[in-house]
């Protein structure tokens, strides 16, 4: 009897778990490479955005030393939020950093993005060297737009 009893329990507990398995396995975590594009549709630059599974973040871009002021790759964390969005805040730092200051870098990578693809929007704020960026304040520096593939081992 205990036999009968044991099979049928054991396949429910299996049953039961599958759902929270499955959405504890909903890791967004990896590196994308993506275009960042402008308010006219212009392309700014390409990034590489490195979502680690600690929830902290790393972005390298292609315009890091190229522009008319040099800054840093950005560093931070990221969470998942609402109805699928994953947002993430990262802090780069502008050469000479005396003049130039730091920067916060927002990113909203929206929902419903299919397989292995993101898109997004990205908010800049400008802080001096005595600024707070973790705060509020400091000088809006653009929104722009940004989509991508994660990248893969063949």
């Amino acid at each position: 009897m205990l036999r009968k009893l044991l099979l049928p329990t054991l396949l429910a507990l299996c049953v039961a778990a599958l759902p929270q398995k499955a959405a504890a396995s909903d890791d967004f975590s990896g590196s994308f490479l993506v275009t960042i594009t402008d308010s006219t549709g212009a392309v700014a630059s390409r990034s590489v955005i490195t979502l680690h599974s600690d929830h902290s973040v790393a972005v390298i871009d292609s315009g890091q030393e190229g522009g008319a002021v040099s800054f840093s790759s950005q560093l931070g964390s990221w969470e998942h939020a609402r109805h699928g969005v994953v947002k993430a805040r990262t802090i780069d730092f502008s050469f000479p950093f005396a003049t130039q200051g730091l920067a916060r870098v927002d990113y909203t990578f929206n929902s419903g993005v299919p397989g292995n693809h993101v898109q997004g929007t990205i908010t800049l704020t400008f802080f001096p060297p005595d600024g707070d960026p973790l705060g509020s304040g400091g000088t809006p520096g653009g929104t722009f737009t940004f989509s991508g593939t994660r990248v893969t081992v063949r």
